[in-house]
């Protein structure tokens, strides 16, 4: 939606959309873990709100789960717990910051929607009259 506001036509959008959407999904964490994102790319993982609910999600549903998990070398196996600490670097009392961003940036787009729809309203009774 974004895109087209900003684009000639929803063609044009899509074109431009897509590359952004590749990257949104890419850095939020669930491809690409944020201990292995490059420094110089964090940024873009923690304006990412993908990466704020997963981050929300899997530590508090996996966060005391001694179960252990079979590595991919098939040799090892490490509790989810210590596989969510080392492999995501997600830690549960981290949890309650995650969870204040995450709100925080719902009201923002919700405040901005309510700003910018009274705003376009009060535009179209200036122009009626």
């Amino acid at each position: 939606m974004m895109t087209t506001s900003v684009t000639p036509n929803h063609n044009i959008a899509a074109i431009i959309a897509a590359p952004f959407y590749m990257m949104w999904n890419l850095f939020s964490g669930f491809m690409i873990s944020r201990v292995r994102i490059p420094i110089w790319w964090r940024w873009y993982y923690w304006a990412n709100s993908i990466a704020w609910t997963l981050y929300g999600l899997l530590t508090s549903q996996y966060r005391d789960l001694e179960t252990p998990v079979e590595l991919a070398s098939g040799v090892q196996s490490v509790p989810i717990k210590q596989l969510l600490k080392d492999q995501f670097g997600y830690r549960h009392d981290f949890l309650p910051v995650r969870g204040l961003q995450w709100l925080v940036f719902v009201w923002s787009l919700l405040l901005r929607s309510l700003l910018l729809s009274n705003h376009s309203t009060s535009k179209e009774d200036e122009v009626s009259d």
